[in-house]
């Protein structure tokens, strides 16, 4: 008896039937075929492909582009993992959305990924845009190659060796030799007696006191002022990040958060000076500053208050961050060791810390002149 069949090329009979072995992107089914010279032959064939894609054996990879894929990757992924900070996230979505989502690589299937693609790509972004913003790009695509690496997509990692234009060594210097924002101390005098009985007050002498990062100021808590001991603890961060409700909203939310680093997790010492300021209070729980309805206050509306306090006391614009600034270099020039101020300011090694350090033309020229003796008459 002859085998029933239902399809015919080039003179051959085959009997064939569809199964869905995936789904793209937009949620719209990926149907294969499978071929036999009967229906059984054609579904052991299918049976055999399907069972291989369960034990992870065959990935659609190859329906699969850089966008679409990137995309699943950063929100069913990253976006639920623990270890990844929302606005470490925030970080990564903002690199896909201007220079993935809808560039001229997005199109391309994984599997014609190769490294000339996107030396091009690079190459024609570096006419425009700075070598920082294009090193964000590379080891983002690095580690989402790596990913797909690890998850069969692909063999290799096409970005693992790209090439971006722009010298290094000059960047890197140009951070060295920037000046940093310091207030002198007549400045912080002056500063001081603008803000005395005003109700940021306390906020800003205790960042001079302790040099906090905007972010560890704004989420002290009073379960972490230690009055008796004249100690703060540090051990987390407030900032307003956004929140993704899906992969195209998302809203705004101030949410607490663990430090920069490890290291940022530290107690710091408050001054005399702080504490009795700290013991006037009345009311010792919750947030230290904080608006009307107890949330924390926002950090945009801070740096703005920074600003005309800068402005009524004719002081030339200096960042908030300054105040850190100014906090470890005064430390450095009254003579504490750089090991003590690396970890009062939460730095993971003291090679953070050598920027604060710099000498007067006065000390410079005094240092000279101990050695003056040898070349006298």
């Amino acid at each position: 008896m002859s085998k029933k069949t239902n399809f015919e090329v080039n003179g051959r009979k085959y009997f064939r039937i569809t199964r869905t072995v995936g789904k793209k992107f937009d949620g719209t089914p990926i149907r294969k075929s499978f071929y036999g010279t009967g229906m059984r032959e054609a579904n052991e064939k299918a049976d055999v492909y399907m069972n291989n894609i369960k034990n992870g054996l065959i990935n659609n990879y190859k329906y699969y582009t850089l966008g679409n894929l990137m995309n699943t990757w950063l929100f069913d992924f990253l976006h639920n993992s623990s270890k990844l900070k929302p606005s470490t996230f925030q970080r990564y979505e903002g690199v896909y959305r201007n220079y993935i989502k809808e560039s001229e690589i997005a199109g391309i299937k994984i599997c014609d990924c190769d490294i000339l693609k996107f030396q091009k790509y690079f190459n024609k972004l570096s006419s425009n845009h700075s070598y920082s913003q294009l090193k964000y790009l590379r080891d983002l695509l690095r580690m989402f190659f790596n990913w797909c690496i690890d998850n069969n997509y692909t063999l290799k990692n096409p970005c693992s060796k790209i090439n971006i234009k722009g010298n290094k060594s000059n960047i890197i210097n140009n951070k060295k030799n920037k000046k940093l924002e310091i207030l002198t101390e007549s400045e912080i005098i002056k500063i001081k007696e603008y803000l005395k009985g005003s109700p940021n007050e306390l906020l800003f002498l205790l960042d001079f006191a302790t040099g906090l990062r905007l972010g560890e100021l704004l989420a002290i808590d009073w379960k972490y002022i230690n009055l008796k001991q004249k100690q703060l603890r540090i051990e987390r961060s407030v900032k307003e990040v956004y929140v993704y409700d899906t992969n195209t909203t998302r809203h705004i939310e101030t949410i607490f958060q663990v430090p920069k680093t490890i290291s940022s997790i530290r107690t710091v010492p408050i001054p005399d000076s702080i504490i009795r300021k700290l013991n006037k209070i009345k009311t010792k729980e919750g947030l230290l500053f904080h608006d009307e309805n107890g949330n924390p206050l926002k950090g945009k509306n801070v740096s703005y208050a920074w600003s005309k306090i800068l402005q009524n006391c004719n002081i030339p614009h200096k960042k908030f961050h300054s105040i850190r600034h100014t906090y470890a270099s005064l430390l450095l020039k009254k003579g504490v060791d750089i090991q003590t101020v690396a970890e009062l300011m939460g730095h993971t090694t003291i090679t953070i810390t050598q920027i604060y350090l710099h000498s007067s033309d006065e000390q410079k020229y005094n240092a000279v002149e101990k050695i003056n003796y040898l070349f006298k008459n």
